[in-house]
């Protein structure tokens, strides 16, 4: 009997799903009859027998989906999905299309023939963002380069830390382009100031396609945008366009190895140890983050990080060079000084007396510190060159913690209410002997050690979207309009904060 029972239900079950698929399949039949017969009047549609049989279709179809509701359901989401899907698909070849023929407007352009076609060399990282940046960079970049009439070679890392031995052994270029995330950036920047005509290459204007999964950079250079086709292309077609800004660059030396250039900053401490294990709580999905600095405050708590800062103010910026170079004088004009300065008696030299340099020197405990350039918040304006060092307080409670951990891996440059910030041009940071743990340099992990970090400011120059370029000028008309009003008191305190 109990057989006959599930023979009965498992016929029923088929039953109903060859229901459910025939009045799809009337659905369709349907909307083709519809079709043909639309070009009909209305009045010699309700009169023929069709209609009538259409009509009875359609009660049956919906008394099918009334009686099979749960997978009449299913069907509409999966139809919905699939029809967002493809519309998403359609709206990225559309970006796709219009970015390309902003592109060869550049390509169509007439060139002197006294003037070559400029190389651009493009190195790509395949690995970034887990396998995908190859394909990203196909579909979305390489045409845009292709059509610009750039004479592009591109260049693929097979492994970590290739691009900095390729970039000591790179030919002339006209323009680098970096296509990849943070680490791809550091790799690249390392190996070109580590050359010996570094004051050279360094003047060669970079771009920066963001591929990776932390792109910290882009943020900066590009206008935000949800989609990443959309912000692929704005980031292709602002290498194409040509303005540039100058970003400042940390080089971190250490005891033994050769020094590293950031772009980013320097961090050192509890939040980056707890974000570097996130991605071993996938399982948890949107509360790994939370899982990660929640397990990391079991194993010892408070967690303090002790080390000696001696540090530099900052420097005033120097006049920028002019970009044209004087012309050259006439003949008789550079005779007649040469002839004065040998005839003229030699001056004495007057000894200048060395100007000590006024270090400071500070013992923290801190749960973090972060060392960073200003090239998150760009200011093309301002009249001192410095980098931003935040300690962060040692006494924090384990809630504050774990939700300033998830704050911290969408903001890592976040310095929370309650820091100590130090403005400084250098600064040498030295660690107790038998420290563990390590650095987060660009996103890159090295071994904690005594380190002495100096700003080079504007070293290098990146290609940026112009809209971003007029916002980085605009404080310069914000600080016009403030000196002209009454300032209040405490403000000028709140700018500078230096730790005695």
């Amino acid at each position: 009997m109990s057989s006959f029972l599930e023979g009965k239900r498992s016929r029923s079950f088929r039953s109903n799903n060859i229901t459910v698929a025939s009045a799809l399949i009337e659905l369709i039949l349907l909307l083709d009859h519809h079709t043909e017969t639309s070009k009909f009047s209305s009045s010699v549609l309700f009169l023929h027998c069709p209609v009538k049989i259409d009509m009875a279709r359609v009660v049956r179809m919906f008394k099918t989906f009334k009686t099979h509701w749960k997978k009449t359901t299913v069907g509409v989401c999966l139809l919905t999905w699939g029809g967002n899907w493809l519309y998403g698909k359609h709206c990225d070849n559309l970006l796709r299309r219009a970015a390309c023929q902003e592109a060869q407007v550049f390509g169509n352009q007439l060139i002197p023939s006294n003037m070559q076609v400029k190389k651009a060399t493009v190195f790509l990282n395949p690995a970034a963002c887990k396998g995908k940046a190859r394909n990203l960079f196909e579909k979305n970049a390489a045409p845009i380069l292709h059509l610009s009439g750039l004479d592009i070679t591109i260049v693929k890392t097979d492994y970590e830390g290739q691009a900095k031995k390729l970039l000591e052994l790179m030919e002339n270029t006209d323009l680098i382009i970096i296509a990849g995330g943070d680490g791809t950036v550091q790799e690249v920047i390392t190996g070109l100031l580590r050359r010996a005509d570094e004051a050279t290459f360094s003047k060669i204007p970079i771009g920066f396609i963001p591929l990776g999964k932390s792109s910290t950079l882009s943020q900066t250079l590009y206008p935000g945008s949800l989609n990443q086709v959309q912000h692929i292309a704005d980031a292709t077609l602002a290498i194409l366009k040509g303005e540039t800004v100058p970003l400042d660059v940390l080089e971190i030396k250490g005891e033994k190895e050769q020094p590293v250039f950031a772009v980013t900053g320097l961090r050192w401490g509890s939040y980056r140890d707890a974000g570097v294990k996130v991605s071993k709580y996938w399982y948890l999905g949107p509360l790994k983050t939370k899982a990660a600095h929640f397990f990391s405050t079991l194993k010892e708590w408070p967690q303090k990080h002790q080390a000696s800062l001696t540090y530099l103010g900052p420097t005033k910026r120097p006049p920028e060079e002019p970009e044209e170079k004087p012309s050259r004088p006439p003949l008789y004009v550079r005779i007649y000084r040469r002839l004065s300065l040998y005839w003229a008696s030699p001056q004495k030299e007057i000894p200048q007396e060395a100007t000590l340099e006024a270090w400071e020197e500070m013992q923290l405990s801190t749960i973090e510190l972060s060392i960073t350039t200003q090239n998150r918040q760009l200011d093309l304006t301002r009249t001192e060159d410095f980098l931003n060092i935040c300690i962060e307080p040692d006494s924090v409670g384990k809630g504050d913690f774990i939700n300033r951990g998830s704050q911290k891996m969408c903001d890592p440059q976040l310095c929370p209410e309650g820091s100590q910030c130090v403005q400084a041009s250098r600064c040498i940071l030295q660690l107790p002997e038998g420290t563990e743990g390590s650095f987060s340099i660009d996103s890159e992990e090295y071994e904690a050690m005594p380190v002495e970090v100096k700003l080079l400011p504007r070293k290098l120059q990146f290609f940026c979207d112009p809209i971003r370029r007029k916002q980085m000028l605009q404080p310069a008309v914000q600080s016009e309009v403030t000196s002209e009003g009454p300032i209040s008191s405490g403000s000028s305190g709140s700018l500078k904060r230096a730790l005695t």
